[in-house]
Parts: C-alpha cells; sequence; structure tokens
C-alpha cells in the first residue's frame, strides 16, 4: 500500500478510491452499493431503506384480512365463468391491490406483499374444503379412478384462480423494488 492510501473501512488490507456519496466514508467495491445517484456503503443505504417502511403494525391484520376476503369472493365468482375466468382473474388481482392500497391509505413496507399473499392463499382454501372432502367420501364409498379424476380437476379451477389472483396482487402491491 502506498502512504496516504484510501483503504476501505470495513476491510482495511483492501485499498479503494471509492467513497460513499453520502456520509463519504471510504468503501471497496465489495461494500458499495450501486444506486441511481452513485455507490454507496451498505450502512447509508439501510438507513435511506428504513425511511420507506411507512406501514403501521395494524396494517398487517388489515391486509391479511382485505386479501382472504377478496381473494376468496373473487373466486367464488369466477368459478361461474369456468375457462373464461382465468382471463379475468388478474383483473380482479390488480383490483384487489388497488382495494388494499386505498385501505391501508397508500403505506407501504417490505412484508406487506408477503402478508398479503398468505391471506389470499388462506382465501383459497375453503374453496378446496369441499374438494377435499368429496374425496375423502369417495375413498369410502367404493367409487372409480373416473370419479376421483373428475373431483381433481374441479381442483384445479381454484386453484388456478388463485394463483392468479395473488401472483397479480403481490406484484402490484410490491410497487417500488428497493
Amino acid at each position: 500500500m502506498t502512504e496516504g492510501a484510501l483503504v476501505c473501512e470495513k476491510h482495511p488490507h483492501r485499498e479503494t478510491s471509492l467513497r460513499c456519496n453520502r456520509c463519504d466514508k471510504p468503501i471497496c467495491s465489495e461494500c458499495a452499493v450501486l444506486t441511481p445517484v452513485g455507490y454507496r456503503c451498505k450502512e447509508c443505504v439501510r438507513a435511506q431503506q428504513s425511511g420507506f417502511d411507512t406501514i403501521r403494525s395494524v396494517d398487517y391484520p388489515i391486509a391479511f384480512v382485505v386479501s382472504l376476503v377478496g381473494v376468496g369472493v373473487g373466486i367464488y365468482l369466477l368459478r361461474f365463468l369456468g375457462f373464461w375466468g382465468l382471463f379475468l382473474a388478474p383483473v380482479i388481482g390488480g383490483g384487489l391491490a388497488e382495494v388494499l392500497r386505498k385501505v391501508i391509505s397508500n403505506r407501504r413496507s417490505r412484508r406487506l406483499p408477503l402478508v398479503a399473499s398468505i391471506g389470499g392463499v388462506v382465501g383459497v382454501l375453503p374453496h378446496l374444503i369441499p374438494i377435499v372432502f368429496t374425496l375423502f367420501l369417495g375413498l369410502f364409498s367404493g367409487l372409480g379412478i373416473a370419479y376421483f379424476g373428475r373431483i381433481a380437476i374441479s381442483a384445479l379451477w381454484p386453484i388456478a384462480f388463485g394463483f392468479l389472483i395473488i401472483s397479480t396482487l403481490n406484484y402490484r402491491i410490491r410497487g417500488i423494488r428497493l
């Protein structure tokens, strides 16, 4: 190392010419995070990201319930459309994301999409319970393989609708990625 050379604050054995453009701390290429405004240290990036987390703790249960009810009602309505519901399911997911944003007053968090998705998955389950119950009864009544095939295919509709609604909801709720 040459006299007066900059060294990384976390890795004192590494020479560097980079500095964090926020706190002016010397950083090596491993510690540098490229942002739209230049390189920053991980501490400054973490401090900036924490400012984007505006959600209140009460918003998580609200997001869970809104997703649960929205996905459940959406699947119920889409089952009447059959195949054509596959085209409408993403629209319902997008609308549900907008409803959720309004209900929680546009607050955001990194964990909000996960909570909304879990609520959506729980909203799918009531549609699968009758199918599982019917399959269970069919096991003891001696019905044929064709019966089980029809029941298994009927289980695919709520799963497909739920997947499309929840994936669209998750994508729309994520919004700005940090």
